[in-house]
């Protein structure tokens, strides 16, 4: 048994229990589920869901929206499974290592089966960066070496045609990000997010759409500080009172 604190997002509107150490939600959930274009009965897959910050974020905004969590760590699974209960969620929890597409079917993972998918990839691969010596964070934090386009590909064929990926990654990851969407993705839109204002972006929002023509855009910056606080935009999607779509 893992130790866990009890911690609310979008200003209580959240449950969260999550492990005291290691990966925890923070802003970079908040934006990927702020970024969600969710309609009612959307069926929805938080892939790398971890606790389920991102998807339990998106149920509170829809209630019709239909959850799929897909995690493989088990202590973080039975986690999510009981956050999903403690918000009032009904939501299929699969615990299985995405990239192993075999295993899907033993835990009701299907092909084509979301409308919207939202994942927070690891950001690191094993052998281009020094990886935590906690074996939880590490996971957490790293794909096999070249895992991003696997991981990205995994979640396309999640999608239905004319389905929605949204995913928030480093910004210098941005072209690999671009690379793995291949051609079968179209409406790009890239949102870029700053510390502040006059510093260089440290992440990016891709969101793609299966099956389209449409073209690239680039959409306004979300910059996070000025003067020493949140920016009134950073708060308000903090408290869940902003959005991203």
């Amino acid at each position: 048994m893992i130790e866990t604190t009890d911690d609310s997002l979008l200003g209580g509107r959240v449950r969260l229990l999550q492990p005291a150490k290691g990966h925890r939600a923070g802003t970079d959930a908040v934006l990927l589920a702020a970024a969600a274009p969710v309609k009612p009965g959307d069926v929805v897959a938080d892939i790398g869901a971890a606790t389920g910050a991102v998807g339990l974020m998106v149920a509170a905004r829809e209630k019709a929206a239909k959850l799929i969590f897909v995690e493989r760590d088990p202590d973080l699974a039975d986690l999510c499974r009981r956050n999903a209960v403690a918000n009032g969620v009904q939501a299929h929890v699969a615990q299985v290592d995405l990239l192993d597409r075999a295993s899907w079917p033993e835990v009701g993972l299907l092909r084509e089966s979301a409308d919207l998918v939202l994942t927070n990839p690891p950001f690191l691969e094993e052998g281009r960066a020094r990886l935590s010596p906690d074996a939880r964070r590490a996971a957490a934090h790293a794909l096999p070496d070249g895992g991003l386009e696997a991981w990205i590909k995994a979640c396309v064929s999640l999608l239905k045609p004319k389905g929605r990926l949204v995913v928030i990654h480093r910004a210098d990851r941005t072209a690999d990000c671009l690379s793995a969407l291949g051609r079968g993705l179209g409406g790009v839109e890239l949102r870029f997010v700053h510390p502040s204002a006059d510093q260089p972006a440290i992440r990016v929002l891709v969101s793609a759409t299966k099956g389209s023509r449409a073209p690239l855009s680039v959409l306004p910056p979300v910059i996070l500080n000025a003067e020493g606080g949140f920016t009134p935009q950073a708060e308000a999607l903090h408290r869940g009172d902003a959005l991203l779509t």
